[in-house]
């Protein structure tokens, strides 16, 4: 991996870790077109250093909350800071879950699976599309509502469907106001994400050499900027129920995704 597709695969996880596109399905189809080969170690690296620039743009952005949900945290007390620390907690479980029981299963599905990843974005496309003609109410995140969207978020870990889409979707069709729709969808990641590099972190699946610090930072960065930027868009685009945009989009690249899979 070069420089070039580096700052490439960093963009394309900034943008769409945040749009309800699918970063997973987005970087394994511009890995199969720009015929990027990366050994099993590295890519996991690889990975780990961009999910963690697009956590920390997500921190920067929703850096207010996060003290809150800290805060509530550690007041115990039954207010509303406390339950939407519990709330975010909650959603985490399914989750962590089907990722330490399905690691390897998880894993085999990232490996060109460029069939499976058209196949979820028309799934993706779908789900967007219902929750774009959903009525519009002013209902908050219940403790009921946290683990249902968080059993879309433990089956978004499928490349190709849209884990922001997915949880927002979900969301949304479950009646939530679409801003504490998107808020709760980001938030309730950010805890996932750490929690996942820890993991890596001290277990033997990362490698990295002195020659991968380059394009790895740069990658790094452009993942960082990208999510700044993707973050603050997402959040305008829900409020103003432009996610059939994205449905279309997805619809799109799912079926070129399909036939491409299956010309080749």
């Amino acid at each position: 991996m070069d420089i070039l597709e580096a700052i490439i695969l960093g963009i394309i996880q900034g943008l769409t870790e945040f749009l309800p596109v699918s970063s997973s399905g987005h970087l394994e189809l511009a890995k199969e077109i720009l015929g990027v080969t990366i050994e099993k170690n590295k890519n996991i690296t690889f990975t780990v250093v961009l999910h963690f620039a697009t956590a920390l743009s997500t921190l920067i952005i929703f850096r207010k909350e996060v003290l809150e949900i800290l805060k509530g945290l550690f007041q115990f007390k039954w207010n509303e800071e406390f339950k939407f620390s519990l709330k975010i907690i909650i959603s985490m479980i399914p989750a962590v879950v089907v990722g330490l029981l399905f690691k390897e299963e998880l894993e085999s599905f990232f490996d060109g699976k460029i069939l499976l990843v058209g196949c979820m974005l028309l799934l993706t496309a779908l789900l967007l599309l219902f929750a774009d003609k959903a009525k519009e109410t002013n209902k908050k995140v219940s403790f009921w509502n946290s683990i249902i969207i968080g059993i879309s978020q433990a089956i978004a870990m499928l490349p190709g469907i849209s884990r922001s889409g997915a949880t927002i979707s979900t969301s949304v069709l479950l009646g939530i106001d679409r801003t504490r729709a998107a808020r709760f969808s980001f938030l309730m990641v950010v805890p996932l994400i750490f929690g996942a590099i820890g993991k890596d972190v001290v277990s033997d699946d990362l490698s990295f050499q002195s020659s991968d610090l380059l394009p790895f930072s740069v990658g790094f960065f452009a993942a960082f900027l990208a999510g700044l930027i993707a973050c603050k868009l997402m959040i305008s685009l829900v409020k103003k129920s432009k996610l059939s945009y994205f449905s279309i989009y997805c619809a799109i690249v799912g079926s070129i995704a399909i036939g491409y899979a299956l010309l080749n």
